[in-house]
């Protein structure tokens, strides 16, 4: 019988210039079903489902868009959905 996961999700309010450097810690800490990146207002602006056979070739791509945003807002907010064991 398949085993249900439980997920659960953390939000981070963030500067610009922090935010890839938390995407990179949250990325090493693993588990991540799903980041999404919301501005001041609650509207999300870019939203990254992520399994454990995709992030790899997912990552650097991905990585240039979030820089790109970062750059263009001031504070966002990184909602991410953790899959728990």
């Amino acid at each position: 019988m398949a085993e249900e996961k439980k997920t659960r999700t953390e939000e981070f309010k963030l500067n610009g210039d922090e935010i890839l450097n938390k995407l990179k810690e949250l990325l090493h800490q693993g588990n991540i079903r799903r980041i999404i990146l919301k501005d001041e207002s609650g509207k999300t602006f870019m939203e990254i489902p992520l399994t454990v056979g995709v992030v790899g070739a997912i990552v650097i791509p991905v990585w240039a868009a979030i820089g790109a945003i970062a750059a263009l807002v001031s504070k966002l907010t990184i909602v991410v959905e953790k899959v728990e064991n």
